[in-house]
């Protein structure tokens, strides 16, 4: 039998500090965010379900039927927390947990992790519905018992914010509704050629003249505010900073670092999209460059993240017939040049505590020597998932065919794109391709 139990703030409580252990105040600080956020939705949220039932259905209780009120629910992790538990890589947290909400009105929250605690949360709120009538918030479900636990150790939403600006309060609801859905990660792809909406204090020009206008712009104080709530949230928040290729936008503060840059009227003959230019390849300003970039931005965001993507997509071999540093499309000459790029970026991202990752094309069109702990994002097929894994190495599978939503005016032509990796299937996809044992 289904009870109907009723939740207010007036009937309900859950776990006060002195109810719950955990291994660090910074776990400990994020369960307590996770209590309060859900005591505040089971409050404030009111959504009543009427697209669940059909029309005018009887689907909610009598409002003069008895009540069972939630009296309390206790929270329980089983062991401490790892020192990963903030940023940690994929797999290394245990999210699973076991929610058991009796028709007695007590509820039991277990789990291995603060993180699972979290996800717990989440899905014991979702089982609430506001009354139509009276107000009162009651879940049709009791008693019910849950076991869950995530199929995929990365769980990840891409958001491109500098082709199409998108204000600090939207990327904060997107994490908001990251979380609701239990992702566990937040790629910013937060720098194009179309714009540099990033402020790096190291070289202001960036984005004073790299961004679409004053103002739009990700400050230092915005990013860390994006990546601590991320992290309340279970969601880490990892930054991409595309190299070499999809970089136009530095020119318009230090054009003497990009070369073939908007190249008109072919400018499709020197990039997958205009405006065309990418940095230089053998050039001692690029280097400056990069090391003032990486010297500024790194420390700031590796309290936050275990990864940094440092790009690598879409890198046309044509630009560098106009790169006076190189002045050649082979790739005899330009494979080594390419090599050295990656792997000066990545010796930052590891002296910073990080762990890199890459598009497919360094490894799979570039053939470039990765180290062991790269993680690589395929994005243009399942095969490059395959291929990728084959080589020894880790991969997010987001085959662009099947996990790419572009957003549409009221002409054909994309204006942006956002990209989920490895979560649910999309038509014609699955998330895990057949693939080939490591080599």
């Amino acid at each position: 039998m289904a009870w109907t139990l009723y939740g207010s703030t007036a009937t309900s409580r859950l776990a006060t500090p002195s109810q719950t252990k955990y291994a660090t105040p910074s776990s400990y600080a994020i369960v307590q965010a996770a209590i309060q956020r859900a005591q505040n939705q089971l409050s404030n949220d009111k959504f009543v379900p009427w697209k669940f039932h059909p029309r005018n259905s009887d689907f909610e209780p009598a409002s003069n039927a008895s009540k069972i009120y939630i009296q309390n629910v206790t929270i329980q992790q089983n062991q401490s927390d790892s020192a990963a538990i903030l940023k940690p890589l994929a797999g290394e947290v245990n999210e699973r947990y076991t929610l058991f909400v009796s028709g007695s009105g007590a509820v039991d929250i277990t789990a291995v992790s603060s993180i699972g605690i979290l996800r717990a949360l989440e899905t014991f709120t979702q089982l609430f519905y506001q009354h139509s009538s009276n107000g009162a918030v009651y879940t049709p479900y009791a008693p019910v018992s849950i076991v869950d636990a995530p199929k995929f150790g990365h769980r990840g939403f891409s958001m491109d914010v500098a082709r199409t600006y998108y204000p600090t309060t939207f990327i904060l609801h997107t994490l908001d509704v990251l979380a609701s859905n239990k992702f566990n990660r937040l790629h910013l792809h937060v720098t194009d050629s179309q714009s540099w909406p990033l402020d790096i204090p190291a070289l202001p020009d960036l984005s004073r003249k790299g961004a679409y206008r004053t103002g739009l712009s990700y400050s230092p104080k915005e990013l860390a505010q994006i990546q601590e709530y991320g992290m309340y949230r279970g969601v880490e928040v990892y930054i991409e900073i595309d190299t070499p290729g999809h970089t136009a936008s530095i020119a318009h503060a230090f054009p003497e670092v990009i070369a073939a840059y908007n190249i008109q009227p072919d400018w499709g003959d020197y990039a997958n999209e205009p405006p065309s230019g990418g940095l230089k390849l053998n050039s001692s300003a690029v280097y400056t460059f990069l090391h003032t970039l990486w010297e500024d931005l790194l420390p700031r965001v590796a309290p936050y993240s275990a990864y940094f993507h440092t790009g690598g997509d879409e890198v046309d071999a044509n630009a560098y017939l106009f790169d006076d540093t190189v002045m050649s499309n082979k790739s005899s000459i330009l494979q080594p040049l390419m090599q050295k790029f990656v792997d000066f970026n990545h010796g930052y991202v590891r002296a910073a505590g990080m762990t890199p990752m890459v598009w497919e094309e360094m490894l799979l069109e570039w053939n470039l020597t990765l180290g062991s702990d790269v993680l690589v994002q395929a994005w243009l097929s399942d095969e490059s998932v395959a291929k990728t894994v084959a080589m020894g190495h880790k991969v997010i599978a987001g085959n662009y065919n099947y996990w790419v939503i572009p957003l549409y005016s009221q002409n054909p032509s994309p204006l942006t794109v956002n990209s989920t990796s490895t979560v649910a299937a999309a038509p014609g996809s699955t998330p895990s391709p057949a693939l080939p044992p490591p080599s």
